[in-house]
């Protein structure tokens, strides 16, 4: 494989992400947007778990969420947080840190409008993160909430909505023979522009 050098890269770490998404979907991975999501609670202890990209733009990545979730507890209490991007076929990674912050009610109301009904229902049916009794307690659920609101649309949960991560630093890692792999960090600094600097493997 080409080495990945400085002079390929773009100065806008936002942008070439969004690239490298673009072919990773073109390639026709599976879930490309997916992304492993590591938070702390209060104790610094961690988790991780895959949420799935929604958005993506200047002010950073945008998914959603239950807002009673473990996720959304840890988030509520350090926003600290990384995401990690893994496409196999295309033997890269990019990992994302940075500060989190609740999205505004007009974003997710706008990203629950068009999600699949049975997603909108699912979002008020389940308690994510809490014990259940079993499956059949969960379907029960969802068909209460599908009464609920047939033949209306399906309002958003006031517990349900997104989280943008905003990045400070972005590493990008392609593979590369004889493990001498190119890693790429960018970081942002106190006036905003965005630095490069290349990592040993």
């Amino acid at each position: 494989m080409t080495a990945w050098l400085e002079q390929y890269a773009l100065d806008d770490p936002i942008e070439q992400l969004r690239r490298w998404l673009k072919t990773a979907e073109q390639r026709g991975i599976t879930l490309s947007e997916g992304m492993a999501l590591a938070t702390v609670d209060a104790a610094g202890r961690p988790s991780c778990r895959v949420v799935l990209l929604k958005a993506l733009d200047e002010a950073g990545l945008v998914f959603y969420t239950n807002y009673e979730s473990r996720k959304a507890a840890e988030l509520d209490a350090n926003n600290h947080a990384c995401a990690t991007f893994w496409w196999a076929d295309l033997e890269r990674q990019v990992r994302v840190e940075g500060v989190t912050e609740r999205t505004d009610s007009a974003t997710s109301d706008a990203y629950h409008a068009v999600r699949p009904r049975g997603s909108q229902i699912s979002a008020w049916a389940s308690p994510q993160s809490q014990p259940i009794a079993d499956r059949p307690a969960l379907e029960q659920l969802a068909d209460r909430f599908a009464a609920r609101f047939e033949g209306s649309d399906v309002p958003r949960p006031p517990y349900w909505g997104g989280y943008r991560l905003k990045p400070s630093r972005i590493e990008f890692w392609q593979g590369q023979a004889r493990r001498l792999h190119d890693r790429l960090r960018y970081d942002r600094g106190p006036d905003g522009q965005w630095s490069i600097t290349r990592l040993a493997p």
